[in-house]
């Protein structure tokens, strides 16, 4: 098969086309870096010649609403347009798990309406809705710091590696459309604050993490369970302990 991964270079990208590669097929990426620009639709038909599935994880992190809803909107028209008139025969996208859940963060608005988006096209399709990525959790503690404090949601999570999120939209690629939607976390409930505590332990940051009451996600509120998936859920092997285990060395300054 000839797959086009839009967004193919970033971090779960990248590993999808080197997935896909190692299982004999044509696969390859579109994004800027090679011309294709999904807001514009510029090389984006081209990109997509002969292409039987496209493999759609691109992203844009922001907390403005009207932002967010109007790139994913129009990145989702235009990517399912020039599907349309490639003869495209399956759509998998990288969602957000209980995405319906979190609509009032402006962020998640913007993956719901990309959600509907693919919901309503005419090209079969997969979403795949994956938990908190554990790669989150560094990320959470780094810019999250005022004044050397990261405070974070004590609520449950289920988080899931990168790495398993890939190999999970190369097998849904493989597995062919479903018209609806997968849901994949890793093996563990955590709360969020205890996990980043226990990250800074066993990396030996010296970042400092207190338990916000009212924290939120991506600026949604939260409850205690509302992050948890639902009872379909597939849950992949990685462990915490194991994922912190494959990361590179932290470097000193």
């Amino acid at each position: 098969m000839r797959i086009v991964v839009i967004g193919g270079t970033g971090q779960v990208g990248s590993k999808v086309v080197q997935g896909l590669a190692r299982h004999g097929h044509d696969a390859v990426s579109a994004s800027q870096e090679s011309g294709v620009d999904i807001i514009s639709g510029n090389g984006l038909r081209e990109a997509l010649d002969d292409a039987d599935v496209v493999v759609d994880v691109t992203n844009k992190i922001t907390m403005e609403r009207e932002a967010a809803i109007g790139f994913f909107e129009t990145a989702a028209r235009n990517v399912l347009e020039a599907e349309v008139a490639a003869g495209v025969k399956h759509h998998v996208a990288l969602s957000v798990l209980r995405s319906d859940r979190l609509t009032e963060s402006g962020y998640i608005a913007g993956k719901v309406a990309q959600e509907q988006h693919v919901e309503k096209g005419a090209v079969p399709y997969t979403l795949v809705r994956a938990a908190q990525f554990f790669e989150l959790v560094p990320m959470m503690v780094q810019a999250g710091a005022v004044d050397g404090v990261t405070r974070l949601a004590g609520v449950k999570f289920q988080p899931i590696a990168a790495a398993d999120v890939a190999e999970t939209l190369i097998e849904r690629v493989l597995a062919g459309p479903i018209d609806g939607s997968y849901e994949i976390a890793g093996p563990e409930v955590f709360r969020i604050d205890e996990l980043a505590k226990r990250w800074a332990r066993e990396t030996g940051s010296t970042a400092r993490i207190e338990m916000d009451p009212d924290g939120t996600y991506f600026g949604a509120p939260l409850e205690d369970e509302t992050l948890l998936p639902g009872h379909d859920v597939h849950v992949r092997a990685t462990t915490f302990e194991q994922w912190l285990a494959s990361q590179p060395a932290p470097t000193s300054a």
